[in-house]
């Protein structure tokens, strides 16, 4: 046996299904089908010599020695992306990224990152999904998305997450609600109805503790995936919102919003991190990862 004899595509078939556990869904993820992945397997097999998986009624496991020679064909395939990146060429980053973001991201900073990603990796299509973090923080785990912008950071032992940006959640009212001369409490507040994300969201759930801590009972909350739906039922002064205010700076000078003075109460920042799952193909995954810290970083200094 030869190691030229071994092709980096079984290599890397090899190492998705083992991640995957699943045939079919590393058929889904290389774009092909489960015959090219079942051959494409059973040639490293032969060229190799030894059982790498078993499939069976749970699905795929690792022989003992496919476990023992699969750290190897990520070291290997590793070693390919090193020296594609030593070539100092923007072609070695191509193909389709799956990324994911959330909306605040959306309102803000995404256009220039794309912009960006165009420039330097011309060779790189981007496909969008926009949608709420606990939404994204599963199709991350999942291996649906190679990339996720989100509030984070996701807690999974194959997820790595680096910071990307922070920022203030804040009271916000239309003046219709005349509630923005003077310091307002909770049970003023609780009166209407509170419009922020999604009630599956950390920020949801708490202001929904805080405000039955401060003694409302079944308090009024609307929860929303579409920041633009939250906006709109707040100048329409259906309710109070709780969301960050970072977007909407042009509503707050011209005076159809007004950022509440709460007694005693402090929201929390909204935390951000760029969020993949270690794989075959995670060098590029961090590769936009710290190209968004970086546009990201750059955007709260201008502010």
């Amino acid at each position: 046996m030869s190691l030229q004899l071994i092709e980096i595509r079984n290599l890397e078939t090899f190492v998705w299904v083992a991640t995957l556990r699943s045939f079919r869904a590393a058929a889904q993820k290389l774009n092909t089908t489960q015959p090219a992945i079942s051959q494409r397997i059973a040639s490293l097999e032969s060229t190799l010599g030894v059982k790498l998986l078993e499939r069976n009624t749970r699905g795929v496991t690792l022989t003992a020695k496919g476990g023992e020679l699969l750290a190897h064909a990520q070291d290997m395939l590793n070693l390919k992306q090193e020296m594609m990146e030593a070539a100092h060429s923007s072609h070695s980053i191509a193909g389709q990224v799956r990324l994911g973001v959330s909306e605040t991201i959306v309102q803000t900073w995404l256009p220039r990152y794309l912009e960006e990603v165009h420039a330097r990796y011309p060779d790189l299509s981007v496909e969008l999904e926009v949608d709420t973090s606990p939404v994204l923080r599963q199709q991350v785990i999942s291996h649906h998305l190679n990339l996720a912008f989100l509030m984070g950071p996701v807690s999974a032992s194959n997820v790595e997450n680096i910071s990307l940006c922070q920022y203030p959640l804040a009271w916000l009212a239309s003046p219709k609600l005349d509630l923005h001369h003077e310091k307002v409490t909770l049970a003023k507040i609780g009166e209407r109805p509170v419009i922020t994300y999604p009630a599956t969201s950390q920020p949801h759930q708490y202001v929904r503790d805080l405000l039955t801590d401060s003694g409302i009972q079944s308090p009024r909350m609307y929860g929303s995936a579409s920041l633009s739906v939250v906006v709109r039922m707040t100048l329409d002064a259906i309710g109070v919102a709780v969301i960050t205010p970072v977007f909407l700076q042009d509503e707050i000078r011209a005076g159809s919003l007004c950022i509440l003075r709460v007694a005693d109460e402090v929201l929390p920042d909204l935390t951000f991190t760029a969020s993949w799952c270690r794989g075959p193909d995670e060098h590029i995954a961090a590769t936009l990862a710290k190209l968004a810290q970086e546009i990201a970083g750059d955007d709260q200094a201008d502010q």
